[in-house]
């Protein structure tokens, strides 16, 4: 797997056990994939008005919202266009999303869906398929 793309909301906001945390646990899986080459992006359905903390900006390649494309997941065209802005092959992202209908639209797409349920195993899986630390 070459590539990382995560929802917003109810994932890369989710503090998991731990609401004291600094930030959050997908965050900074996402701070350590980059440091290992993997290309990271956003993908939220978010309005076009929409942008992740300023801080993030050197943590993820690619940011794409549903509202400035004008497709929303789980439309299979959201994932095949995030995944051609992050120079790579559908095949080659894993996608991470709260919502079971997202990540099956994902599927369809050709990328490997985690349906993130909790921060412990949502990590977990991610370190099994990016082979994290």
């Amino acid at each position: 797997m070459r590539g990382l793309v995560l929802d917003f909301g109810g994932v890369l906001t989710d503090l998991g056990d731990d609401r004291a945390a600094g930030s959050p646990p997908l965050l900074d899986a996402a701070k350590t994939a980059r440091g290992q080459g993997i290309r990271t992006a956003i993908l939220s359905n978010a309005d076009g008005l929409w942008a992740p903390p300023a801080a993030w900006g050197a943590v993820f390649d690619v940011v794409v919202t549903s509202g400035e494309l004008g497709i929303a997941k789980p439309d299979r065209r959201v994932y095949l266009h995030t995944a051609e802005r992050l120079g790579l092959e559908p095949g080659d992202c894993v996608f991470v999303d709260d919502l079971a209908v997202n990540v099956r639209g994902a599927a369809a797409a050709g990328m490997v869906g985690v349906h993130h349920r909790s921060v412990r195993d949502t990590l977990e899986e991610l370190r099994t398929l990016l082979d994290l630390p």
